[in-house]
C-alpha cells in the first residue's frame, strides 16, 4: 500500500535527520512544514530502494516535507508525467533547491520538456525562470539542440533575465546561455554578440 510506504519513509528520515543542515536552511530562508535535513546521497538510495512508483511519487509530493518532495523527483517515471501534473508541481515549488531538483532529476526527462521551459522562461515568476533556465540547460548538455525560433527566444529571454534583481534567475540564465555557447562555434559566436551587445 502506499500509504503504508509514505508511513515507513517518513518514519526512516528520523534515522537520517541532520539537525545543522535542517538548521542552516531555515536560517537561510528555505522553510518547509518539517525539513530534517537529510542528504541528497542518503535520499537517492532511497529512491533506488523503492524504484520508480507514480502513485508513491504523487503521494510523496502531497506532504509537506523537505525530503518527502525531492523523493518525489526521484521516484516519479518520467514517462508517466502527463504535462498537467508537471505544471502543478513547478507551481507547489516554493523553493529554489526543489525547482532545481526537479529540473535536474525529473523534468530533463519529459518528452516535452523544451515546450513547459519556453513558456516558463517567459514567466514573470522568479523560481519559474529558474525552472525553465535549468530544464534547457539540462536538455542541450544532453544534446539538443534548439531551433532557431528557440534560440532567438533563449538569448531575448536570457538578457533581460540577466538584469533581474534576483541572483537565482541571473545565475540560470547566464548557465544557461553558456551551455547554448558550448553546442559549437556558431552557437558560441551567437551568445557572445548577444552579450557584446548588452555591454554597449
Amino acid at each position: 500500500m502506499t500509504e503504508d510506504k509514505i508511513k515507513q519513509i517518513k518514519q526512516s528520515f528520523r534515522l537520517l535527520m541532520n539537525g545543522e543542515t535542517s538548521r542552516y536552511m531555515r536560517e537561510n530562508g528555505v522553510n518547509y512544514h518539517l525539513n530534517w535535513g537529510v542528504s541528497f546521497t542518503d535520499l537517492k538510495k532511497m529512491a533506488e530502494e523503492y524504484g520508480k512508483d507514480f502513485h508513491l511519487a504523487v503521494g510523496l509530493w502531497k506532504e509537506n516535507i523537505r525530503e518527502c518532495k525531492i523523493l518525489a523527483t526521484l521516484i516519479m517515471p518520467a514517462e508517466e508525467m502527463p504535462a498537467e501534473l508537471a505544471d502543478l508541481w513547478m507551481e507547489q515549488a516554493d523553493t529554489q533547491e526543489l525547482v532545481e531538483l526537479l529540473a535536474l532529476n525529473l523534468f530533463q526527462y519529459l518528452d516535452y520538456a523544451p515546450v513547459l521551459a519556453f513558456e516558463w522562461i517567459s514567466s514573470p515568476k522568479p523560481l519559474y525562470q529558474i525552472g525553465g533556465y535549468h530544464v534547457l540547460s539540462r536538455c542541450m548538455l544532453k544534446g539538443d539542440v534548439p531551433d532557431d525560433r528557440g534560440i532567438n527566444e533563449i538569448i531575448d529571454q536570457a538578457l533581460t533575465a540577466l538584469q533581474d534583481e534576483s541572483v537565482g534567475v541571473r545565475h540560470a540564465a547566464y548557465n544557461c546561455l553558456m551551455k547554448l555557447a558550448q553546442l559549437g562555434e556558431v552557437y558560441e559566436h551567437i551568445v557572445s554578440k548577444a552579450l557584446d551587445s548588452q555591454k554597449r
